[in-house]
C-alpha cells in the first residue's frame, strides 16, 4: 500500500478506479476500514470516479509521533493539501468527510479553494459555540487513558448512547495507535472550525449530511454550514435505512456536479 512522507507521519493511502479524482476522509478515532463497516464509505457508489483513500495521520496505517498539535484541524489540512499534491498534482478534487475529515476539508478548501470541485460534509462536529464541552470531553478521555489505561476508555466508549442512524453499526475500538491516543484527543480538544464568516466565502457546491440525536454531532452545526454554503438542502438521517441511502445521495450529487449542473 503505498505512503507518503510529512513532517512526524507517514500517511498510508490507496487509490482506485480512473475517472474525476475523489478523496474521502474518515471521522476521529476511525480509519477507511472503519468507515467501510460504519457506513459511511460514501464514495462506494462512484465507480466511475479515481477515489483516493486515506488514513489521517495516527490513525489506522499511517504513523505518527505524539505532538498533540498535529491533530489540529488546519494541521490535517495540510496533510490532506500535500497528499492532493502528491497523488492528484492539478486536479480539482470532489472532497468527501465525516466529522473530523468534513473539519478537515473546511480547512483545506477555505486555504486552496482551486483544489476542489465540491465538498460532502457528513455529520459535521461541534464547532464554535458548542465546541467548549466536547473539548473538555476529550481532555478527560486524554486523562482517563493515561490514569486508568486502554480498556478504561474502551468501557467508557462502550456505554455512551449511540445515534439511532448507526444502531446496527458494529462499535469498534479507536484506529488510533494506544500510544499516540491521549496526544490525538488532546489534539481534538484545541482545534475548532473557522468562523461562519470565513466558510461563507466559499462558493463551492456542497452536501451537508447529518443524522439525528447525536451530541457530538449537533444538528446546529450542519444547519449553520447548510445556510452559509451554496448546496441543497440539508438531509438527516433518523434511522439505518436512511443512513443507507448516503452513498447513492452523494453519488448523485457528484455526478450532478461533474455534468455542470451546479456551479461556483
Amino acid at each position: 500500500m503505498p505512503t507518503l512522507d510529512l513532517p512526524r507521519c507517514r500517511l498510508s493511502y490507496d487509490v482506485t478506479g480512473s475517472g474525476p479524482p475523489v478523496v474521502q476522509l474518515h471521522g476521529l478515532l476511525s480509519d477507511r476500514a472503519a468507515n467501510t463497516a460504519g457506513g459511511l464509505d460514501l464514495a462506494a457508489g462512484l465507480s466511475r470516479h479515481r477515489t483516493v483513500r486515506y488514513d489521517a495521520r495516527g490513525h489506522g496505517r499511517s504513523a505518527a509521533q505524539p505532538v498533540a498539535g498535529d491533530w489540529a484541524w488546519p494541521r490535517l489540512a495540510e496533510d490532506l493539501l500535500r497528499l492532493l499534491d502528491a497523488v492528484v498534482p492539478g486536479e480539482p478534487v470532489h472532497g468527501i468527510g465525516p466529522s473530523m475529515g468534513a473539519a478537515t476539508l473546511l480547512h483545506a478548501a477555505l486555504a486552496r479553494p482551486e483544489r476542489f470541485r465540491s465538498l460532502t460534509l457528513c455529520v459535521p462536529s461541534t464547532a464554535w459555540a458548542t465546541r467548549r464541552g466536547q473539548a473538555e470531553a476529550y481532555r478527560q478521555g486524554a486523562e482517563l487513558v493515561e490514569r486508568h489505561g486502554l480498556e478504561a476508555y474502551h468501557r467508557a466508549g462502550r456505554a455512551a448512547a449511540r445515534p439511532p442512524a448507526v444502531a446496527d453499526r458494529p462499535v469498534h475500538p479507536p484506529r488510533v495507535d494506544p500510544a499516540l491516543l491521549a496526544a490525538v484527543l488532546r489534539g481534538a480538544a484545541g482545534t475548532d472550525l473557522p468562523p461562519i464568516g470565513e466558510l461563507s466565502r466559499l462558493r463551492l457546491p456542497t452536501l451537508v449530511l447529518a443524522w439525528s440525536d447525536d451530541p457530538t454531532h449537533p444538528l446546529s452545526t450542519a444547519e449553520a454550514l447548510r445556510a452559509a454554503l451554496p448546496g441543497e438542502d440539508l438531509h438527516v438521517a433518523g434511522a439505518p435505512a436512511e443512513l443507507a441511502g448516503w452513498p447513492r445521495r452523494c453519488a448523485d450529487f457528484v455526478q450532478a456536479v461533474e455534468a455542470g449542473r451546479w456551479t461556483r
